[in-house]
């Protein structure tokens, strides 16, 4: 199912949640720029980048003083990031394919202007780094010992979901199911999201005991779990405009 557009109007421009969509773009099309030419058994430039700024667990893990069980290949990747933990962040602003990032910033477009609009644009910017660095803590502390980079915004975009299905629990979002691209098909924003969520959640637990990238196809869900439940549970603290509102 393919987002358009939702039923809420914002009152305000979301120039936080623009200027997000347009940092996660310049990053990527860097990407893009960078060789992914190299010869055999060595990082080309991408992979250089990506292993650089990605948030690896196990790198994280080691910076913060836990024991990582880092094998010599684990030291070497991480001893190449500048300062592991700080990446929780950098790798919300990295993709893997222009279908990943078209999809995250389609999803941040549909319902990021509403929760900055009850935010307020600073509160939303911290309530958004917030909930992706959450997320990739989470994911980190099911997967403690990867060295496999995760990148991407979905689970800051899923804490912005968290906060949107508390925010606007009767809105309704039109969406496109293929192949039917010409019919769009309303429907509550609880149902779609809660759907969401309960297949990450499904996915997420069925990956358990097994090789986390390997399992989920590459993708993080107990990132995209975490996320989603700390956007929901801290919304109503940054939800300031939405208390003004009613009174």
């Amino acid at each position: 199912m393919i987002p358009i557009h939702d039923s809420v109007r914002a009152r305000s421009f979301p120039y936080v949640n623009v200027a997000i969509i347009a940092v996660n773009f310049i990053v990527f099309l860097y990407e893009v720029a960078l060789s992914q030419q190299g010869v055999r058994g060595q990082f080309t430039e991408l992979d250089t980048f990506i292993y650089h700024w990605g948030n690896i667990p196990a790198c994280t893990f080691d910076a913060l003083g836990r024991d990582a069980q880092l094998s010599q290949l684990g030291a070497s990747i991480c001893g190449s990031q500048p300062e592991p933990s700080w990446t929780v962040f950098s790798a919300m602003f990295m993709h893997g394919s222009w279908l990943h990032i078209m999809g995250n910033m389609l999803f941040l477009w549909i319902f990021g202007d509403n929760v900055e609009d009850s935010m307020g644009h600073a509160l939303y910017g911290v309530f958004y780094l917030l909930v992706g660095a959450l997320s990739a803590f989470t994911h980190m502390f099911v997967n403690a010992n990867e060295l496999m980079p995760a990148i991407g915004a979905s689970g800051a975009i899923a804490g912005v979901m968290g906060a949107y299905i508390v925010l606007f629990p009767r809105a309704t979002v039109a969406v496109l199911i293929p192949p039917l691209f010409f019919l769009p098909l309303p429907l509550p924003a609880f149902l779609l999201i809660g759907f969401w969520f309960l297949a990450q959640l499904f996915s997420g637990v069925s990956s358990l005991g097994v090789d986390a990238v390997g399992a989920g196809g590459g993708v993080a869900y107990f990132a995209h779990i975490g996320g989603f439940i700390a956007g929901a549970a801290l919304v109503n603290i940054f939800a300031v405009r939405r208390r003004r509102a009613r009174h």
